[in-house]
């Protein structure tokens, strides 16, 4: 083990071996990294822990410098384990450089077919009793990091002092289909919201996928299209999104002698945005989260999508209506246009055609769950449904819920102390 220290932190790199598939203990070992954190001046100190799951899939956790955000808050109570979920940030990486050891795709998808919230949750329970000696521990979970609590409590309770959950309430049993039909009207709504703050936006959005649908520009192998820039509204479900969003566009355009081009500065933007290089998992991944029973996720997005024509960027400069940005979906042409996924279409395709998804959830031991949870709610969160998250609070026993519209999906950063106060004290009944 490695320590070092930030302002205000101690901080020590921790790596821990745990099997691929966890029903094979003895079988193929991958290694979990994650960076423990306390307070300076609590470091000699025996304290409680506290285990933060990333939002994702696909993301290793947030790399704090000192005791920014919520981290701060944090550190006065316990000893944080920020964990790099399996195939993540330190982690054993998979992406197109490592997956290709596995063997062809079909072996690459049964690689990745175990790195969902199930086995993320074992890996937890392997690691916590070699840091607490087997006390129970604490759960912040952000987004999917949520999913991968709500599976906790789940699977196993006994592991758990406390849970607090950050925009990340699944449907326990919705189907991809159903999440993303009830995903592309809060997409509508979110760009519409931010048309109505910019409006200048309505016509340059025209413009430039306009642009890229004539010309179909490549920025370092990466192709640029009208799909791809739609997809750029990821940003506005977080808190200051539409503000980056507009700030993207503003300059897209410039004179040249051959006429007017998109900037080499927005070409580079956008693809930086769009590219999954850092986060390939969240692409591959992405509806296998939702993945239960023998029904396959089949591109759910891409499917359902049909259902809402109003978001096909061709139609909509066939006409005069405004580009609507898309954003929390993945569709098989992201396969085709970013280089680091492109090595990895067929595998996507095995996972999205996969029928051997075993449940995530056990609603019969939420019922009876004794193990105090606090969940944020945010009002219309673009990526996780509120009624969704709603109706899985109440199936939860003893869960308490903060519902509020002063942050967006990315909360627990943007409200850092506040909304970890608030949690904490949901759970310690002080509310």
């Amino acid at each position: 083990m490695i320590s070092y220290r930030q302002p205000g932190v101690v901080l020590t790199d921790r790596r821990f071996t745990v099997p691929l598939d966890h029903s094979d203990p003895g079988g193929e070992q991958i290694e979990v990294y994650g960076r423990e954190a306390v307070a300076t001046s609590r470091a000699g100190e025996e304290l409680p822990w506290l285990v933060y799951l990333e939002g994702g899939p696909g993301f290793g956790a947030r790399r704090f410098v000192g005791t920014e955000a919520w981290l701060g808050r944090a550190l006065r109570d316990y000893r944080v384990l920020l964990l790099d979920q399996r195939g993540t940030g330190r982690s054993t990486p998979a992406n197109r450089q490592t997956l290709p050891l596995r063997g062809g795709p079909r072996e690459q998808a049964d690689y990745l077919a175990h790195f969902r919230s199930d086995s993320i949750v074992r890996d937890c329970e392997l690691i916590r009793p070699q840091l607490t000696g087997g006390a129970p521990w604490t759960v912040l979970g952000q987004s999917f990091g949520g999913f991968c609590a709500v599976r906790y409590l789940s699977s196993a309770p006994e592991g758990l002092a406390a849970v607090l959950i950050t925009g990340g309430l699944p449907s326990l049993d919705a189907h991809a289909d159903d999440v993303y039909r009830a995903a592309y009207p809060r997409i509508e709504r979110k760009v519409a919201a931010h048309y109505a703050r910019y409006p200048q936006d309505v016509e340059r959005a025209r413009a430039i996928a306009g642009h890229l649908a004539e010309h179909r520009p490549e920025s370092a192998g990466h192709r640029l299209t009208p799909e791809g820039f739609q997809s750029l509204g990821i940003m506005l479900g977080s808190g200051s999104g539409s503000h980056q969003l507009h700030y993207l566009l503003e300059n897209a355009f410039v004179r040249t002698p051959g006429g007017t081009e998109l900037s080499d500065a927005f070409q580079e933007a956008m693809r930086t945005a769009a590219s999954f290089a850092g986060h390939p998992l969240y692409a591959l991944l992405h509806e296998a989260i939702y993945g239960q029973g023998e029904r396959p996720t089949a591109w759910a997005a891409e499917r359902v999508r049909a259902e809402f024509p109003q978001f096909d960027a061709a139609t909509a400069l066939a006409g005069d209506g405004p580009v609507l940005f898309t954003g929390e979906t993945i569709h098989p042409w992201h396969f085709d246009v970013d280089p680091a996924l492109r090595p990895l279409r067929e595998t996507a395709e095995l996972l999205a055609q996969r029928t051997d998804w075993p449940a995530l959830y056990d609603p019969e031991r939420l019922a009876v769950n004794e193990v105090p949870v606090a969940a944020a709610v945010y009002h219309d969160d673009m990526y996780v449904d509120t009624e969704d998250s709603l109706r899985t609070a109440a199936a939860i026993r003893g869960l308490r819920t903060w519902v509020t519209n002063e942050y967006e999906h990315d909360g627990v950063r943007a409200g850092g102390p506040r909304v970890l106060d608030r949690l904490l004290a949901l759970v310690r009944d002080e509310a």
